[in-house]
């Protein structure tokens, strides 16, 4: 079975931030819940001054701390494809996970809107879910924290396991430009317009992701935690570097 991972070449990223809006397009998620963030942070010293951006989506690690720490077993690693995942029945909102994650990527929103103004009150939800958006994304499926979740729980990038779950057997690499593999490609990936990310097997050593890790010396967030990130960052020119401490060193 896969284990898939991301690879991103920050010397290609822009900033844009399609990525960012694909996601919440397809996932449902309310403005400011951003499962695909993309900070920037400066580098150098005035005035020699570069921004440089920065994507941040769940890393779905090997050890993940956020499953050590969750007293319902909501979160938990899933050894079909190597997903990090929230079961949304099991999970009580009690937040441990997110104290535990060292990257920022888990999201509690029922306390109050991230953003203004707050479209549940606009698209109000029904049968206990947040909020009923005017589009359709993906069907409901809570053992996995995919649709629109429930009150009172965690939310976080599951990789559009609705989508790569359902990728054909044995297949390297998820590629928007693959007509075999278009539909089960990440949202994140697809339109990405300078082509800064790729997906796929890290188990599989002909995936380009391999290929890419080996070849540009890929190198995981805050490796130094034991969590083994599968999102891999690139950085071999004269461009961005990955930050070497803390993420919240990474300004929103």
């Amino acid at each position: 079975m896969a284990k898939w991972g991301m690879v991103i070449d920050l010397d290609k990223c822009t900033g844009c931030q399609a990525c960012t809006t694909a996601c919440a397009m397809e996932n449902n998620r309310l403005p400011g819940e951003n499962w695909q963030d993309v900070l920037f942070y400066h580098e150098g010293t005035y005035p020699n001054v570069n921004m440089q951006w920065f994507p941040r989506p769940c890393m779905h690690c090997e050890h993940p701390s956020c499953v050590d720490v969750c007293p319902t077993r909501a979160t938990y690693k899933d050894p079909d494809g190597g997903y990090v995942l929230i079961d949304w029945n099991k999970c009580i909102g009690c937040k441990a996970c997110m104290v535990a994650c060292p990257y920022g990527v888990r999201f509690y929103t029922d306390e109050r809107a991230v953003v203004q103004p707050d479209l549940r009150s606009v698209f109000p939800g029904k049968s206990g879910r947040q909020w009923d958006p005017p589009y359709k994304g993906p069907h409901d499926d809570p053992t996995h924290g995919v649709g629109i979740q429930p009150h009172g729980v965690v939310s976080k990038c599951t990789f559009c396991h609705h989508k790569t779950s359902t990728a054909p057997k044995g297949v390297a690499d998820l590629d928007e430009d693959n007509p075999a593999t278009k539909e089960h490609t990440p949202a994140c990936v697809r339109v990405c317009p300078p082509k800064a990310r790729y997906f796929g097997d890290l188990d599989n050593p002909q995936s380009k992701v391999n290929k890419l890790i080996a070849d540009k010396r890929g190198v995981r967030l805050l490796d130094h935690t034991g969590n083994k990130p599968q999102v891999y960052y690139l950085s071999g020119g004269a461009g961005a570097a990955v930050p070497s401490s803390r993420a919240n060193e990474v300004k929103a």
